[in-house]
């Protein structure tokens, strides 16, 4: 019988993959015409491949799934970021990231003093063993044991209280610790606040610690756009005879016996083994009460899950140049985030305002630039940057409509770069702008909450999106898995989860064929 697969984001992707691989009938539904969900690339301009979603591809690329799969068989090539990290100053040279610890430290010895360069080799050689663990987490089921099994044999220095407790500081606690120079901190601050939350927030610590892994392994850009991610995973899935359907959502979810029903908008109603959900969480909890699932059940978990009030926007623009910012080649500044932040007061007036429901006094921006890494993406002697935003809410709180505010936004956005590269203003043709709204809109990015749901210490790990469903499985629902960005290790592009979705179906099928023998 079939495994249907709800949804085409990369989890959903992953494990489907990982079924079909092992032999099992495998359909998946995608309401949208283009695969992927935020891991998608399309023509937004003539001859640019944009990336919908997300850019640059971090955690994944220390997960193995890539190479488990295949997927360079299948097309899947990245080119490192390296430097991985480029923080431009309005008076004062660069501080340039690089894979290599060495060229990092010299940099920001020549940029902060070598008090901070010397701080910084001692993070990276405490935090870089600490992330490496937490992302070995990350890949397992966020139950104790396997937590647990993770960090096992980390050194604890002082005891694992006092470890304990350095995880679930705040990252500004943690920058504050090592360093003294507010450009540093900041740009560090601004890289762990990728991940959602503000560098305030109580265990946000390794999110700032992640940045000792990028030494290790840089994050990566997919050659043709973060898509070819996507692109991968489905040839990889039709030649291991799986069916894909675009433009056909599902409708409903229904128990049905030992198995499932699942009706979708073409009016089919498919039979199924077991269903996989790779939509956001709520989506999912819809397509449920939708098939006649506990509606006060449902009422309940919806209720407790924080989808917050939205992250950011981006912009999109096809130019005729490369930011030029000064002190800096485009080797050092184009390859990698463009981190332009220089003060963590920034970062916290932006979302202070987003919590109130307004727009931040000065957008804090990322800016990416990889045709600079791949120029397939961009026709010839044209580039193309993603401008990402913090914080920017989904609801704004004087009623006004998103399409009010978004030109307006999107030209701030494009200042921050100009600022700090004089002249890129000019050098943009096109541009592209999602708002909240919008990524709402074309992705099922409810809420405009990239991550689908708070990335907040309460909704992470064995909380994730809430401790009764954080085993990606469905009380009274069996046979109905869970994957995606609303469950752990949450958003970004990973795969782990849709691993793990896959592993637990397996696992579950194989102990459904054993017949119980009872003690002798």
């Amino acid at each position: 019988m079939t495994v249907v697969v709800v949804g085409s984001g990369h989890n959903a992707l992953v494990a489907a993959a990982y079924l079909a691989r092992s032999g099992h009938a495998v359909e998946v539904l995608e309401r949208d015409e283009v695969l992927g969900g935020a891991v998608s690339t399309v023509e937004r301009f003539p001859g640019h491949r944009v990336d919908r979603g997300s850019s640059a591809h971090i955690m994944i690329r220390h997960t193995g799934i890539v190479e488990d799969l295949e997927l360079a068989r299948f097309g899947l090539r990245y080119i490192d970021c390296d430097p991985w990290g480029f923080a431009p100053a309005a008076d004062g040279p660069p501080i340039v990231f690089h894979r290599d610890l060495d060229a990092t430290c010299a940099s920001i010895e020549r940029a902060c003093g070598s008090r901070d360069a010397d701080a910084y080799r001692r993070f990276v050689g405490i935090w870089g063993p600490r992330s490496a663990r937490v992302m070995r987490a990350f890949g397992a089921a966020p139950r104790p044991p396997h937590l647990l099994r993770a960090f096992w044999g980390l050194d604890t220095g002082s005891g694992g209280s006092a470890l304990s407790r350095e995880f679930l500081q705040s990252g500004d606690a943690l920058l504050d610790s090592f360093f003294r120079n507010e450009r540093l901190a900041a740009a560090l601050a601004w890289f762990g606040a990728q991940s959602g939350p503000p560098m305030s927030e109580p265990g946000t610590a390794p999110m700032v610690g992640f940045a000792a892994l990028m030494h290790t392994l840089p994050p990566g850009r997919a050659v043709g756009g973060s898509g070819a991610l996507t692109e991968a995973l489905v040839a990889r899935l039709r030649a291991d005879g799986a069916t894909i359907r675009t433009g056909e959502a599902a409708t409903s979810l229904h128990r049905d016996g030992a198995g499932w029903r699942v009706r979708t908008e073409a009016g089919r109603e498919i039979r199924a083994e077991a269903v996989i959900a790779g939509a956001h969480v709520l989506t999912t909890l819809d397509l449920l009460a939708a098939g006649g699932f506990d509606a006060a059940v449902i009422e309940d978990w919806r209720s407790r899950i924080r989808v917050g009030p939205g992250i950011g926007m981006i912009v999109r623009v096809a130019t005729d140049a490369l930011p030029a910012y000064p002190g800096a080649s485009a080797a050092e500044s184009a390859r990698g985030l463009q981190l332009l932040v220089s003060d963590r007061a920034q970062l916290y007036r932006a979302h202070g305002a987003a919590m109130a429901g307004d727009l931040p006094p000065r957008p804090a921006v990322l800016a990416m630039s990889f045709s600079a890494v791949d120029p397939s993406i961009a026709p010839p002697g044209e580039h193309q940057l993603s401008l990402w935003a913090q914080w920017h809410p989904y609801r704004l709180a004087d009623g006004s409509a998103w399409t009010a505010h978004a030109e307006r936004e999107a030209d701030r956005i494009i200042g921050e770069v100009d600022a700090l590269a004089p002249g890129f203003a000019g050098s943009v043709r096109q541009r592209f702008v999602q708002t909240p709204v919008d990524l709402e809109r074309e992705m099922g990015l409810l809420g405009g909450n990239v991550m689908h749901v708070e990335m907040s210490l309460d909704q992470v790990m064995m909380w994730r999106p809430l401790p009764e469903l954080s085993g990606q499985r469905v009380p009274g629902a069996p046979g109905l898995y869970l994957t995606g960005a609303s469950t752990h290790p949450g958003g970004g592009v990973s795969g782990a989860s849709g691993r793990s979705a896959a592993r637990l179906f397996l696992r579950d099928r194989r102990r459904a064929r054993i017949p119980f023998l009872p003690r002798r």
